[in-house]
């Protein structure tokens, strides 16, 4: 694959529950259609033209050398590091991208850096030999494979990403699913309680709302949908004792 070098690797994130990130993969083969958030801010910086050129990813080859010099400068500031908020650190068949990934956690680990990983590709069974500090999620906002071909096209099928989070799980790791971005019943009909009972091992759950999508506003009740959502996700986990996050602006 393409590969890019980069002058920084670690850096403090906007994102409301995450601390420092690492993104070390530039584009993402996955093709997200509902649009991608980091598509969009890669076309506004110039680092991607068109949605053709983001679907053909880049690796970071220094990545390693990166972290070697920054993490003794920044790992007494660092609570946790996020992979990735702007890419995918598995990559569903990206072989090159998983292996930097697993490098990558490896390093940080040395050093008593937790990771949090997110992707909607495949967890390896690798991860449960490294620190059970680390936290390992899936995005998952539907169990319809046509809703998937159609939006996220060359992303893991929705049974793969759950069974493989749940070989974690079973292996002792702590595991977490992102319900974002959450779609409307115009977008797709589905019961948000069957998603819940198919993650009910995970030990968190973030659920978020899908935006910049105007088939969403088109939606007459959208606010009080994505309310009764939101409910039924805190009253699951409350039930289940499980650890949740609302994402901003899903609650109005």
């Amino acid at each position: 694959m393409k590969t890019i070098k980069r002058n920084t690797m670690l850096y403090k994130t906007g994102v409301e529950y995450g601390d420092y990130t690492i993104n070390h993969v530039q584009g993402c083969a996955h093709g997200c259609k509902y649009p991608c958030y980091a598509m969009m801010m890669a076309k506004r910086f110039g680092k991607a033209k068109t949605y053709e050129e983001w679907c053909e990813p880049k690796l970071a080859e220094n990545a390693l050398e990166i972290l070697d010099q920054e993490i003794p400068k920044l790992k007494d500031k660092i609570k946790s590091v996020q992979l990735c908020f702007s890419t995918d650190p598995f990559m569903y068949g990206y072989n090159e991208i998983s292996a930097m990934s697993i490098k990558i956690i490896r390093k940080l680990n040395a050093e008593k850096i937790k990771c949090t990983v997110l992707t909607k590709g495949i967890l390896p069974i690798e991860l449960a030999e490294l620190s059970h500090e680390n936290e390992y999620g899936i995005t998952l906002v539907s169990l319809d494979e046509r809703f998937r071909r159609e939006m996220e096209p060359n992303t893991a099928p929705y049974l793969e990403r759950i069974a493989a989070l749940r070989a974690l799980h079973n292996a002792g790791c702590k595991t977490w699913v992102s319900l974002e971005p959450y779609p409307t019943p115009n977008i797709i009909k589905q019961d948000l309680s069957n998603i819940l009972q198919a993650i009910d091992f995970c030990d968190r759950i973030i659920f978020g709302r899908l935006n910049y999508n105007k088939k969403v506003t088109e939606y007459k009740d959208y606010k009080a949908f994505f309310n009764q959502a939101a409910e039924q996700v805190i009253d699951f986990c409350k039930r289940n004792g499980k650890q949740y996050h609302i994402k901003d602006g899903t609650i109005t």
